[in-house]
């Protein structure tokens, strides 16, 4: 067995007027609980240093900058990373990243037990929209701030695991596990911030969007026999809910954990990396039955165009 203890550290909701540091104080006493549980890596959502702020429509960019990070770590997130150094704890971390050349990207970072940066992913399913849309009962101006990822979906060796890792509405495009996948990734890492409610569908409420997060990270798991861990941050942020259902799903699609509060709640699961070796070789063998040559429509068009 090749045993990786995973933290899923959900958080629950981030003020707009909560500081950075504060924020941090939060996620290092989810650390300290999970070096209790005798964590290896922890996993935080998505944007995890600030609120969803993709809610409103800004005009002024020097304002959206101050959400994004132009270092990592950076002065505010340094104790948090001397902290999991001091523990031994590798991290899932997700944030709002400013380059050094002025891109926008919504990204996750990937560290080894010493807080040395390993992998960099940077989201590539943007939902929402660039304006203001009156309609929706609520904004979701992702693409207005963040540019789609241009690193792709790649995966790296890490604690004798293969890891890989994506960021919310991601976990919903069965390309971004398969991608992984053809890498033979073992363990998935996702954050996530996700609205209780469609903002174009009121009937599409709580419940429903819980199962579609279940189902998400179920069938990815299943089908590509592989760990996925799916961490949100949760609760009623701003005036606007979020779910929660932070969960971990075993390679057969199983939950085996899954948060039941919508607060900074921290669950640890034992993660086999060889319990993925089964499915890889026989059902899900891609090498033996995948039959590239039917496949083409899936990179060759992007949206769908129905028969004459």
């Amino acid at each position: 067995m090749r045993i990786i203890n995973v933290a899923a550290a959900q958080m629950g909701p981030i003020q707009r007027a909560e500081s950075r540091e504060a924020v941090v104080a939060r996620m290092t006493a989810l650390l300290d609980e999970a070096k209790q549980k005798g964590a290896d890596l922890i996993v935080y959502p998505e944007l995890a240093l600030t609120t969803f702020f993709p809610r409103w429509y800004i005009e002024d960019q020097t304002e959206v900058d101050t959400w994004f990070e132009r270092d990592m770590p950076n002065a505010a997130v340094q104790p948090l990373f001397d902290r999991a150094a001091q523990h031994g704890i590798a991290m899932y971390l997700g944030y709002a990243e400013l380059t050094p050349d002025g891109h926008h990207y919504n990204t996750a970072i990937l560290t080894d037990r010493e807080s040395r940066i390993v992998g960099k992913y940077r989201k590539v399913h943007l939902p929402g929209h660039e304006e203001f849309e009156p309609e929706r009962s609520h904004q979701h101006l992702e693409k207005r701030y963040f540019e789609p990822g241009d690193l792709g979906f790649p995966v790296w060796r890490n604690l004798g695991g293969i890891m890989g890792m994506a960021i919310c509405n991601d976990r919903r495009w069965p390309e971004t596990y398969r991608v992984m996948g053809l890498q033979d990734v073992e363990l998935v890492l996702i954050g996530y911030n996700t609205p209780s409610v469609n903002s174009l569908k009121s009937a599409e409420g709580l419940q429903q969007r819980l199962f579609h997060n279940r189902l998400s990270a179920q069938a990815g798991a299943y089908q590509n026999s592989c760990w996925v861990v799916a961490v949100a941050k949760a609760g009623m942020e701003d005036g606007h809910h979020l779910i929660g259902g932070s969960l971990i799903v075993n390679p057969d699609g199983e939950i085996v954990a899954e948060a039941v509060t919508e607060g900074d709640e921290v669950l640890v699961v034992p993660c086999d990396m060889d319990a993925t070796r089964f499915g890889k070789q026989t059902i899900f063998d891609f090498a033996r039955h995948r039959r590239v040559e039917h496949y083409g429509l899936i990179t060759s068009r992007t949206g769908a165009v129905p028969p004459e």
